[in-house]
């Protein structure tokens, strides 16, 4: 890349992990006023939906409908919207915005072990200290103390791993078995589709509808902003991967950890203690190490094992 490409795809980087960043705080806020999961979750796909069908019409593509592809739609909705997203809407509730970018951070490190469970990577020892590394640093979160306010629960932030361990499943069911053809905006928008459908009758038989008629408060904005930055930065992301590579683009991840702390200190007034400060660095470094020297991703294997929010 000339300096001028790297100015401007490092600009376009931040303000993607900028974005990203800022869904954490929203999502804290979208569940603040006791919205249920599964009518969050529902709402935040249809949004999706409507954003990539509208990003579909201006780039002329179309959503194939194979048995293959939809069979793709259906395994990305579940283990990359459906179930990580019931639990990161329930631990939000219980932990502090910053806390759930630090365990979000996990879904690169979650990624090495699932790697080589599915035969997809070979043990590299740096890599297995990045995993420990930022395993110590959830263990730090946990301790008596961490946090201002008093301990953070350890049962919320095991829940807030389950959501970055399916997430980093997404990406290497991904790697392995392809997407029948679909790129990574066709796999999204297919998805966000079959996710809603799934959903819809998950939110209405376990009484968690939202009506989605204004007037609209303080939460039900945020989760309409959230729900579109998700979306834009997804699509911002994979068009970077294709631009400038997916060894440059992995870096949003750190962005997104730190932007998602900033975020929360600006938006929702949290501090923290030494201790949260320690498990970051912690974290940034098990990120670093746990990065293969080249990064075996092209635009559709990237999709899921470097993406923080989904």
């Amino acid at each position: 890349m000339t300096r001028r490409d790297l100015w401007f795809h490092g600009g376009t980087l931040v303000l993607f992990g900028a974005g990203w960043g800022l869904t954490m705080p929203l999502t804290k806020i979208a569940v603040s006023t006791g919205y249920g999961h599964f009518g969050l979750i529902f709402w935040q796909l249809v949004i999706g939906a409507f954003v990539m069908s509208a990003i579909a019409s201006v780039t002329r593509k179309r959503l194939p409908l194979g048995r293959a592809q939809v069979r793709v739609y259906v395994v990305i909705a579940l283990i990359g919207s459906v179930l990580p997203n019931s639990a990161s809407y329930q631990a939000a509730v219980h932990l502090p915005s910053g806390v759930m970018s630090l365990l979000l951070s996990m879904i690169p490190i979650f990624a090495f072990p699932v790697a080589l469970l599915l035969a997809l990577d070979r043990f590299e020892w740096r890599r297995f200290g990045g995993l420990v590394t930022g395993l110590i640093a959830v263990m730090l979160l946990v301790l008596p103390g961490a946090d201002m306010s008093g301990a953070i629960p350890v049962m919320w932030v095991l829940i807030g791993l389950v959501s970055g361990l399916f997430y980093a499943c997404e990406g290497n069911v991904v790697a392995k078995w392809g997407t029948a053809g679909l790129d990574p905006i066709q796999v999204l928008w297919g998805a966000s589709i079959v996710g809603a459908v799934i959903t819809l009758p998950l939110a209405l038989g376990s009484g968690q509808w939202i009506d989605p008629r204004p007037p609209y408060g303080v939460a039900e904005r945020a989760q309409i902003i959230s729900s579109v930055l998700h979306v834009l930065s997804y699509a911002g992301y994979v068009w970077l991967v294709g631009r400038a590579g997916p060894v440059f683009a992995v870096q949003i991840s750190y962005l997104v950890t730190l932007f998602g702390i900033f975020w929360a200190w600006l938006v929702l007034g949290e501090a923290y203690s030494p201790v949260i400060w320690g498990a970051l660095g912690l974290m940034l470094l098990g990120m670093y190490l746990v990065q293969p020297r080249k990064a075996p991703l092209d635009a559709g294997a990237a999709m899921g094992e470097t993406d923080p929010t989904h």
